[in-house]
């Protein structure tokens, strides 16, 4: 995203002008979902790092209301990953803990591998802009630590059977393979959605292997 953001044209009251007093909230949230949604989708075209101008275009609005309703990056940074957690819990669902081993890593592993996919080009533009971005940093936390928790609810039968220094051995290595940061090398490298996905599914399954459970084939 361009830097431009930092250096409105304008002055805000001018916008404030314009907007009527009668259901100025309202307008105002609907405007502001307008311009993060505009930047989300650009994102997921593979436009890492677009301009105030490209955005504005794309919500179809005009370019002062992005002056006006974010005065720097970090604001829309914070309100991007707000978003974006918003789409995230809606296209996620809980893995039934009571299903057999080989079933909940079926289903983790490709909930997980839908949801990293759909999140790389925002992961991606986030890497460009990750070191001055408190929001950005505070997100990709949180969503470590989400995926962190599901994989101790998922698998806490198998888990909490284990030595406490093993068990964190055995989780690190999950968390390791369905992070973001390993889907990205796999797809980086060359490897297809379907062939990362395998590798994936075929490491989680030889994990759990190696304690003797029924991971499947």
């Amino acid at each position: 995203m361009s830097p431009d953001l930092n250096t409105p044209p304008g002055a805000p009251s001018d916008v404030a002008a314009d907007a009527p007093t009668d259901g100025r909230t309202a307008r105002a949230e609907r405007t502001r979902t307008a311009i993060v949604d505009a930047l989300i989708a650009l994102l997921e075209e593979g436009d890492l790092q677009p301009t105030a101008n490209r955005i504005a275009d794309r919500a179809g609005i005009s370019l002062r209301l992005i002056y006006h309703h974010f005065g720097d990056l970090e604001s829309l940074y914070r309100a991007v990953a707000q978003r974006t957690n918003e789409r995230l819990m809606a296209r996620t669902h809980r893995v039934p803990v009571d299903a057999p081993l080989a079933e909940r890593i079926d289903l983790l592993v490709a909930q997980r591998v839908d949801t990293l996919e759909w999140l790389t080009p925002i992961m991606r533009a986030a890497q460009l802009s990750i070191a001055p971005s408190p929001g950005l940093m505070g997100s990709r936390s949180n969503l470590h630590a989400r995926g962190e928790r599901e994989v101790d609810v998922v698998f806490a039968r198998e888990l909490d059977a284990l030595p406490a220094n093993e068990r964190t051995v055995v989780a690190s290595a999950l968390n390791g393979v369905l992070f973001w940061g390993h889907w990205d090398d796999l797809r980086k490298s060359g490897r297809s959605t379907g062939d990362a996905r395998a590798s994936i599914l075929l490491t989680v399954r030889a994990i759990f292997s190696t304690l003797g459970g029924d991971a499947g084939t």
